[in-house]
């Protein structure tokens, strides 16, 4: 989950996998009512814990905002909601999204659906763009020399296989590199491609019983 969704500013979490799904970050200005920015934000924080979204209130005085925003970037949090003294004005909150940085600002009285569709909307794009990746890093191979190419790539490799374990110790041994581990078996797609009856393993020239998925270890 790290690799596939992390950027470099450390983690993404999925909303429904996350221990916070937002974090609620006052921002206070000197001359302002820093108790009433407070109370405001716990009160968001009831309000969403309320329709059952996990929300938290940072309210260290230790750290700046920008140093906040930050830290709980590299958590993974998937929404930040920041409060401040022009927020209180308009009666609204500044909303940013952890896995694009988008911000928009939410009116108070829907701020609560709000974070409820963006936490399904998080949780559907994550999942879109963690399926296109794998969908692109999977190379269809027939023979052993597009499976050394294909693992040269780093991909992960779907072959067809006569499903022998000599054969797969002989693809280990065979598929090593300069310091890189031999490819081995993964796992076997339950949808399998069509498999015709004169389909050759991969590795041992066989007739093949099956097509697996192959990669190297890290």
């Amino acid at each position: 989950m790290a690799m596939t969704h992390g950027d470099v500013k450390g983690l993404v979490l999925p909303p429904k996998v996350a221990c916070y799904q937002v974090v609620v970050v006052p921002v206070p200005f000197k001359g302002v009512d820093t108790k009433r920015i407070s109370h405001e934000c716990q009160a968001v924080k009831t309000a969403l814990q309320g329709a059952g979204v996990r929300a938290l209130v940072d309210e260290g005085d230790n750290y700046a905002c920008g140093w906040k925003y930050a830290a709980w970037e590299m958590k993974g949090v998937p929404l930040r909601i920041e409060l401040g003294s022009k927020d209180l004005e308009k009666n609204q909150v500044r909303v940013v999204r952890r896995d694009t940085g988008v911000k928009m600002d939410v009116i108070r009285v829907d701020l609560v659906e709000r974070v409820k569709g963006l936490m399904e909307e998080i949780q559907r794009d994550l999942y879109v763009v963690a399926k296109r990746k794998l969908e692109e890093s999977i190379q269809k191979v027939e023979t052993w020399d597009e499976f050394k190419e294909a693992l040269r790539q780093k991909n992960l490799v779907l072959a067809p296989w006569c499903d022998e374990v000599e054969v797969e110790n002989d693809v280990k041994e065979n598929s090593k590199g300069e310091n890189e581990a031999g490819a081995k078996t993964l796992c076997t797609p339950f949808e399998q491609p069509e498999l015709r009856e004169d389909t050759l393993c991969f590795a041992s020239g066989k007739p093949a019983k099956k097509w697996t998925y192959w990669g190297r270890s890290y």
